[in-house]
């Protein structure tokens, strides 16, 4: 995508093949929106075409010097906007000329942010329009015979009327513009990657995608294969993993943005690229979306692309532990007891609940490359849906400091978070008769039990855990995502990181 700022210029000057104008419902009453279709935007509101309802659009062609262009419509609410509205606005703007098959767009920003965001932060505006722009104009591959090329939406053209000489101004506004390109094409990387057909994504395929992203920004990165997987002693990743003819991997990453490799930042993300829910099989019905089960991995892996990116002065240290779940003759079976790299031992009671089976050994392995705090990432209950639909990400942590901390981050990146208790009570009922800790405790308390499981192997640092089982794949598209896969908490997790330089 290309972005442009030019000022002393109007709206005809902005040549590109669609113009977006944000209007209010007062403003498709009363006018004040833009003098020059005032007169044509009362007529719409008042044969019930488009009332200026927030995130509804309605597009048009109208006539210029030059022939017709497209003219886009977006609702937005009354006063200044929060850069979540400001966001969704650019998103469904971006989502309206894809349809079109615009190529570029144009929108007239005001000087002074005050007329446009609650947060009065031109960086702040700037990055939210990018991401809007960029998430809401993301199209997933398709993979039919016949299809019709569409190149999609190339440019972005954003103009002021008066003439800008404020250099502090267009320095914030590239900053924002550089902060959300990156942040937004992480995600839509975390999206690619989620999308992906198993047959297309074993875990030896996301492991090489992973190379691709340390490569591309001169990070350290390696995969242990299974020999290797076997002699660390990693029993939760080799027992989850040994069912499929595709073998387990353990990808890592490592991001050192400082002189000395400490204060480490550990992200884990859960790699199972198809689960069958192993030998306790899941119903077929559904079944197919389990693609979407290395949703973890990929957002921990979008991630690394937006620091890679942004390149700042912290370290970061990312573990993926990538398996595919599957009925074989020699996997893994309820009942089974298994020793993980921490020494633990779980009892397996549920084969289906093998996700937090893996990242056991993968946060013990984040803790063993430095990591001083952790964040791990997974679809991993089925019980989060129960509590949270598809709306808010699932969370639990053993430090409510470190949680409120990522919960601000989620509110400037707009994804809803919702933190879930961790009484002891909870903790207690891990405890197995023939193990250290067994890897089903039933319904009650699903999604908070399956994230404390996982807790157990931080051995006590600061540690949170994100439930993205609802948030990860949708079955239709909201906001500033798409259908299916969203790439959910990668914007959250790397506006955390950046405020820990």
């Amino acid at each position: 995508m290309q972005w442009t700022l030019k000022s002393g210029i109007t709206h005809d000057q902005a040549d590109s093949d669609a113009h977006v104008v944000l209007v209010t419902k007062q403003q498709m009453k009363e006018g004040g929106a833009s003098p020059q279709w005032d007169v044509f935007l009362k007529e719409l509101n008042e044969k019930g075409l488009f009332q200026g309802a927030p995130e509804r659009t309605y597009t048009l062609p109208v006539p210029t010097d030059g022939g017709f262009r497209m003219l886009i419509l977006t609702g937005r609410t009354e006063g200044p906007m929060t850069s979540e509205q400001l966001r969704l606005a650019a998103a469904h703007s971006a989502k309206a000329a894809v349809k079109i098959g615009a190529k570029s767009v144009s929108l007239e920003v005001p000087v002074t942010m005050m007329q446009f965001t609650v947060e009065q932060d031109v960086e702040e505006a700037a990055q939210a329009l990018a991401e809007g722009f960029l998430l809401g104009s993301y199209r997933a591959k398709q993979y039919k015979r016949e299809q019709t090329e569409k190149n999609g939406l190339q440019e972005v053209r954003f103009f002021v009327e008066e003439e800008l000489k404020d250099n502090e101004f267009n320095e914030a506004w590239e900053r924002g513009i550089a902060r959300g390109q990156a942040v937004a094409e992480a995600t839509c990387l975390a999206r690619d990657l989620t999308n992906l057909p198993g047959n297309l994504l074993v875990p030896d395929d996301l492991a090489q995608a992973a190379m691709s992203v340390a490569e591309r920004h001169g990070m350290e990165g390696y995969v242990l294969n299974e020999e290797q997987i076997a002699e660390q002693g990693m029993g939760g990743l080799l027992a989850v993993g040994k069912g499929s003819v595709n073998p387990p991997r353990m990808i890592v990453i490592k991001y050192q943005g400082t002189d000395h490799w400490d204060h480490v930042i550990g992200l884990v993300g859960k790699g199972i690229t198809f689960d069958t829910g192993g030998i306790s099989l899941k119903k077929a019905a559904g079944m197919e979306e389990m693609i979407s089960d290395m949703g973890g991995a990929a957002t921990v892996l979008g991630v690394m692309e937006a620091l890679g990116r942004l390149r700042p002065k912290l370290n970061v240290v990312m573990v993926i532990p990538a398996a595919e779940n599957m009925p074989n003759g020699n996997a893994v079976k309820p009942g089974d007891v298994i020793t993980t790299l921490s020494g633990r031992t779980i009892e397996i009671l549920n084969t289906d609940a093998e996700g937090r089976v893996v990242l056991a050994d993968g946060v013990t392995y984040a803790k063993e490359l430095g990591a001083s705090r952790i964040i791990d990432v997974a679809t991993l209950t089925g019980a989060v849906l129960v509590a949270l639909g598809n709306v808010a990400t699932g969370a639990v942590t053993n430090d409510e400091t470190f949680l409120q901390e990522l919960v601000s981050s989620s509110r400037r990146a707009g994804e809803k978070v919702w933190p879930l208790p961790s009484y002891p009570e909870f903790w207690d009922m891990l405890k197995s008769d023939v193990a250290d800790v067994k890897n089903s405790t039933g319904r009650l308390g699903g999604s908070i039990t399956a994230g404390l499981f996982i807790g157990t192997f931080a051995d006590g640092l600061p540690w949170v855990h994100f439930d993205i089982a609802g948030t990860a794949f949708l079955p239709k598209e909201r906001g500033v995502d798409p259908k299916g896969a969203t790439g959910v908490m990668v914007r959250t997790i790397a506006d955390w990181i950046l405020t820990q330089e």
